[in-house]
């Protein structure tokens, strides 16, 4: 019989890895429907897909079917051919469709990268999860969906539970925070030129003593581009006289980025005003013959740049020559493994 859900995709575009199917389409074969709300750049959506990859592996046999709605927070994130690369890159192996009019992300009143809705064969919603963490309790509630359709999943191991960080210092973790002024609002700019219009070029003059950087905030120095989407170096240097400036707390730093299309730059990248160490680097990190530590930016995507040993407070710096170097957010983590 055919079982109408609570809530029905709607609207989506591209899809990938799979032929266009309904929520209801699903529950009525007798499958389990878990809806994943991401967005390829944004690493709590990224921290995820272990746990998501090992869910797939598992339960896709026994009934469970994830689709992955890919609703875009930034305007790169539009393009099919970004997504595409940006699946493979990240072993998405299951369905993703794209919702870019967000006719789905509104029709689940969706508020959150990343969330989880999990549909029973009845078509109930019978848990969600907003942002990370709580993987184990998830888990369990697809297994309980799956014994009550009928399947045995009693032999299949439990995965891993959440991964660990201390609760202090979370707390203590600074912010993500955004360079365009379409999300602003946050106010995550710490100089007040740029609160005095917008798309305006504006000669910026650094603080002088980087240990009273406000946290929560970011700095530049030079000549710089308010933008809707990102703060942009507007013009061209040759000895990273210009830069951007943060004072952050977290163990790792991922940093987003756009370069035009078919063109790649460099941005270097210092630390308490020196270059990583080969133990501080994040996994986009590389080396030049002197030492210093760099990205190379080649696609539209999150650049894993500081991965330290342990929490810390620090001084970070990023420059580059080129003037299409625009930061568009950065993210931070506390976990004690990982991004």
């Amino acid at each position: 019989p055919r079982v109408r859900p609570e809530i029905e995709v709607t609207g989506l575009g591209r899809w990938f890895n799979s032929e266009p199917f309904t929520i209801g389409e699903q529950v009525s074969r007798g499958n389990v429907v878990l809806i994943d709300f991401w967005t390829y750049s944004c690493i709590n959506c990224v921290r995820t897909l272990p746990y998501l990859r090992d869910w797939h592996d598992k339960y896709a046999e026994h009934g469970l079917v994830i689709l992955g709605v890919h609703r875009p927070e930034f305007e790169f994130e539009h393009s099919a051919t970004n997504v595409a690369a940006a699946i493979e890159r990240l072993e998405v192996t299951w369905p993703v469709a794209q919702d870019n009019d967000s006719r789905t992300w509104r029709a689940f009143n969706n508020r959150y990268w990343p969330a989880k809705y999990l549909f029973d064969t009845t078509g109930k919603i019978v848990h969600t999860r907003f942002g990370e963490g709580a993987y184990l309790k998830f888990e369990e509630e697809i297994r309980a969906a799956l014994t009550r359709a009928g399947s045995d999943v009693s032999d299949i191991p439990l995965g891993q539970g959440d991964q660990a960080r201390d609760p202090e210092d979370r707390r203590r973790q600074t912010r993500e925070l955004y360079g365009g002024y379409w999300r602003i609002r946050g106010s995550y700019a710490a100089q007040d030129e740029y609160y005095l219009g917008t798309d305006r070029e504006v000669e910026y003059v650094d603080i002088e003593t980087p240990s009273e950087r406000v946290h929560d905030k970011w700095y530049v120095h030079g000549l710089w581009r308010n933008e809707r989407e990102a703060i942009v170096h507007a013009r061209e240097t040759t000895n990273l006289e210009d830069y951007f400036a943060l004072l952050f707390r977290a163990r790792s730093v991922n940093v987003v980025l756009d370069p035009p299309p078919g063109q790649s730059y460099e941005v270097y990248i210092t630390i308490d005003g020196r270059p990583l160490s080969a133990d501080e680097a994040g996994s986009d990190v590389v080396f030049d013959a002197d030492g210093n530590s760099l990205i190379r930016v080649t696609e539209p995507r999150h650049y894993a740049i500081v991965e330290l040993p342990e929490f810390g407070e620090h001084d970070l710096r990023l420059a580059s020559n080129s003037d299409h170097f625009g930061v568009f957010a950065l993210t931070f983590g506390s976990y004690l493994e990982g991004p």
